[in-house]
């Protein structure tokens, strides 16, 4: 990206909406404009975890004015990211699909191991560079993101399913004060965070920081009352309970610093925190100024290139980790993108080039289920995609490749995915002709064949052979016409002519 280039992320955290926009200039991103609105979806799931009507709504109404904020920005310059009430949310695609046609950028519902890595990256990129071993804590709405790094590499990254909106609501639901409830919501969050006693102990990080939400409203409270700037100590969680215990209610709350949004979950927030320093004997921690939202737009600098893009380092791992045979793979990637230039050929240059790279990746890790059993390999390798810990992936975007792990092979009928997606089609049709093409694994004749797409509103592919293609490779001209056949149970149609 060029310098001046403005960038954009938008965070749906389960307490707040953030939209944070920044300038580049020479590799950094300096901000242009932040807006923060209370949304509280987090208390907007029901008991069965479905978002109501209100508080989907609300998200609605603040992504509009986001959405007017960002008329004009290209998608590769935008990234909008969901995190805990969305992860929870059983009816999160009817909220989300209103979402796109508001924000009119995707929203990437994003794993807790992927939130972490991102908040680290945001402090870090914020922080002065050192050699010091940092351990960053980030208490949001509905979870709690614990990183152990040095410099821009987070090493560990967990994700606890306990925040400030889920144990107010839990532990101060009518905003009643008072030592047996904090007390319980205290024990509850050790609770949840114990596993964390191991990874996380003093004796493997130099420097606590604490990002965004709870620490850094904790704080500024402190710092209004004359304590250490940007620091939080023990004793000002002290002070801070006993301010809260002496208030009795939260509607009660008088603090300098304290923003009014913020007096609702302030008992869930110092809750957690305090189960924290007290698990991990943290005695101080720094406020820092980076967030997830820096992180991401980090991140989207990262994606510009395969070399410094994550998806594609984790997308090798997976694939080493499970043996895929990697002549194979990159066979099948060179034909597989070599079709889909010619199928894809009315795409632009930059969504081309995108879609590719994300065949590219589905071609590399098409065999990973051949290592638990070679019946039904694809299955295989679609689950563990589904439930592969993938940093730099978004849960649909790695959903989107185990799709088309899935259904790389075998009946079309069956697959459960989007036929009026035609970006996607396109990609299966050409992930599937590059495996028939490469059954022999070895490099396929390619000359003469030519894909076509029908323009729309048309579903057909037709696939030219050149005379004596199908005498010279009867097995590959065999595959084919099943695969035409495989392709009359679904909307498209597939043509193969010189067979």
């Amino acid at each position: 990206m060029q310098n001046g280039t403005l960038l954009a992320a938008v965070d749906l955290g389960s307490n707040s909406f953030r939209l944070e926009i920044g300038r580049l200039d020479h590799g950094r991103v300096h901000r242009t404009e932040y807006i923060k609105e209370t949304v509280r979806q987090g208390n907007g799931l029901d008991g069965d975890r479905n978002l109501t009507p209100d508080a989907m709504q609300r998200g609605w109404d603040c992504l509009a004015r986001f959405a007017e904020r960002l008329a004009g920005f290209k998608k590769t310059q935008v990234r909008a990211v969901a995190t805990q009430t969305l992860r929870e949310a059983r009816n999160r695609e009817e909220f989300l699909a209103q979402a796109f046609r508001i924000l009119e950028f995707p929203i990437d519902v994003i794993s807790g191991s992927e939130e972490a890595r991102l908040i680290y990256q945001g402090v870090a990129h914020l922080l002065p560079q050192s050699d010091e071993r940092r351990l960053v804590v980030d208490i949001g709405g509905r979870s709690t993101e614990m990183i152990l790094g040095k410099g821009f590499d987070a090493r560990t990254m967990e994700s606890y399913r306990v925040g400030s909106v889920a144990w107010s609501m839990k532990y101060f639901p009518d905003g009643q004060f008072t030592p047996r409830a904090f007390e319980m919501a205290e024990i509850a969050a050790k609770a949840v965070l114990d596993e964390a006693v191991n990874a996380y102990q003093p004796g493997v990080w130099d420097v606590a920081y604490g990002s965004s939400g709870t620490i850094g409203a904790v704080s500024d409270v402190l710092t209004a009352a004359g304590w250490p700037a940007g620091l939080v100590t023990r004793d000002g969680l002290d002070w801070l309970l006993d301010r809260l215990l002496k208030a009795q209610h939260a509607d009660r709350v008088k603090l300098d610093g304290m923003k009014d949004d913020r007096r609702a979950v302030i008992g869930g927030g110092v809750s957690v925190l305090r189960a924290v320093f007290g698990l991990l004997g943290i005695e101080q921690m720094e406020a820092a100024q980076g967030a997830l939202r820096h992180g991401v737009l980090y991140d989207l600098l990262d994606r510009e290139q395969d070399s410094t893009d994550l998806r594609s380092t984790s997308v090798q791992r997976l694939a080493s980790k499970f043996n895929s045979d990697a002549a194979q793979a990159q066979r099948v990637s060179r034909v597989s993108q070599h079709l889909f230039r010619m199928a894809g050929a009315g795409l632009p240059g930059e969504a081309l080039e995108r879609f590719q790279r994300k065949l590219q990746w589905a071609a590399q890790l098409h065999e990973i289920g051949s290592q638990i059993s070679h019946s039904d390999y694809h299955k295989h390798g679609a689950y563990i995609l589904d439930n592969a810990d993938a940093p730099g992936f978004a849960l649909p975007e790695l959903h989107r490749l185990s799709l088309l792990v899935l259904g790389h092979r075998g009946k079309l009928r069956k697959l459960e995915v989007d036929f009026e997606d035609r970006v996607f089609v396109q990609q299966l049709l050409c992930l599937r002709m590059a495996v028939i093409l490469c059954h022999a694994r070895r490099d396929p004749d390619l000359k003469g064949l030519q894909l076509e797409c029908s323009a729309e509103p048309g579903r057909i592919f037709v696939l030219n052979c050149r005379p004596g293609w199908a005498e010279a490779f009867p097995q590959s001209a065999h595959l084919l016409r099943e695969e035409v056949l495989a392709w009359q149970k679904t909307p498209w149609t597939l043509i193969v002519s010189g067979l």
